[in-house]
């Protein structure tokens, strides 16, 4: 398992994972592709938000994108794992390195209709706190009603 920050570098390789990621959930948020068959990649990988891929083998399997919106405060983004990797863990693997890794004050969001990945956090998060974590439902100014975990090291 190997982490690595995106830069221009990886950046295509971001991208083009990101569009595996925009593809699922489309229906959930009704977003479309552009007239290039393209997902817009939101947010960008700019000021204070960080992507990273995760790497299996030298293979591309995973990314997401962190906005640390204080200092050591962050909000997990995006977070996908490309569906032939989604076993052995891997996705809880790659994001508590990271939550190890960066330490402070985590948020995560998952909209309406994302069950999956309201199942995938909780399971992650009750597994990296032993439970002691915040769980609500928040009005997001973008995303409207989402289920969300907080917590703290």
């Amino acid at each position: 398992m190997n982490i690595v920050k995106v830069d221009t570098n990886n950046a295509q390789v971001y991208a083009n994972l990101y569009q595996g990621y925009g593809a699922e959930f489309s229906p959930i948020i009704d977003d479309k592709p552009n007239e290039n068959g393209l997902f817009e990649i939101y947010p960008q990988l700019t000021g204070s938000v960080t992507g990273y891929l995760l790497y299996l083998d030298g293979i591309p399997a995973a990314l997401t994108a962190i906005d640390e919106k204080s200092p050591k405060a962050y909000e997990i983004c995006d977070f996908y794992v490309l569906p032939c990797f989604r076993k052995n863990k891997v996705g809880k693997r790659f994001i508590s390195s990271l939550f190890e890794q960066l330490g402070g004050s985590w948020e995560i969001k998952q909209v309406a209709g994302a069950e999956h990945a309201t199942r995938f956090w909780r399971d992650v998060v009750g597994d990296y706190t032993s439970g002691n974590y915040i769980e609500d439902i928040y009005e997001d100014h973008k995303w409207g009603t989402v289920t969300r975990q907080c917590f703290s090291h």
